[in-house]
């Protein structure tokens, strides 16, 4: 298995640092958002993309309509109500099964020194790969045209690299607090603003190799239509607070095709 060293620029990054951990967690839990700039090292990135270009083949290509809150609609609510607004999302995605053994991505992921930066950060006493086979790892392309439309997330939190950024578009939005899920506060009147082109979200400014860290949970979000030629990768490391869980069947038909 590959160095920690060799996959991350821990000259920019210094995620086995007490005071550099702190200042991580601080900024997170204040913005919602962590972006850790030049996080893999210039050989890592590269192998990463070459491993994307050579496997895009196997890419599973979704496009659906759905709410922000990604559930079934409310036929006690028009069709125009926030709650059912259909939003478009679009992409292709390739799993944990088909990421290569020796990919340093599959060696990041499994670093116990990257997972407890990332538990401190995040304030997780452990974390665990999913049950399935498919759900872990994804690697996501976004070609002209595709996006990921607004939506909260149902999870507390996300963690994604940038491996390829497009000529144009593909760029992340949000809007932070904009509900309380756990309060069962949906804000539906914040959410129709923000389709009505009426609330001017927040931007990351991210650039390929960079980690973000993000709580979506409470934060609307997307990532604009990529333009050009140029197809947007991005990897999601996903992990669990609890071991054994997979992620639905329903949820894996949708999202890779298969179970």
């Amino acid at each position: 298995m590959q160095e920690l060293d060799t996959i991350v620029n821990l000259a920019a990054n210094p995620i086995l640092d007490a005071n550099f951990l702190s200042q991580c967690k601080r900024t997170l839990d204040e913005k919602g958002a962590l972006v850790l700039h030049h996080f893999l090292s210039p050989p890592a990135l590269t192998a990463i993309k070459l491993e994307g270009d050579e496997n895009r083949h196997l890419a599973y290509y979704t496009s659906s309509n759905h709410n922000v809150y990604l559930q079934k609609p409310d036929v006690e609510l028009p069709p125009t109500h926030p709650r059912n607004r259909q939003i478009v999302s679009s992409k292709g995605c390739i799993t944990d099964e088909e990421i290569p053994q020796n990919s340093a991505l599959r060696a990041l992921y499994d670093s116990a020194d990257f997972q407890a930066f990332l538990c401190t950060v995040l304030g997780e006493k452990q974390l665990y790969p999913y049950a399935d086979k498919l759900s872990s790892i994804n690697l996501h392309y976004a070609s002209e045209g595709q996006e990921l439309g607004w939506h909260f997330d149902n999870s507390s939190f996300a963690i994604t690299l940038l491996i390829q950024k497009p000529q144009a578009g593909g760029v992340f939005e949000y809007v932070e607090n904009l509900r309380d899920a756990d309060a069962g506060d949906m804000n539906y009147a914040g959410v129709e603003k923000l389709l009505n082109k009426e609330t001017e979200p927040k931007k990351l400014g991210i650039e390929a190799g960079d980690l973000v860290l993000f709580r979506g949970r409470n934060a609307i979000h997307r990532v604009t239509p990529t333009e050009g030629d140029t197809t947007r990768m991005l990897v999601v490391l996903a992990y669990n607070s609890q071991p054994d869980i997979s992620l639905s069947e329903t949820a894996r038909m949708t999202f890779y095709g298969r179970i």
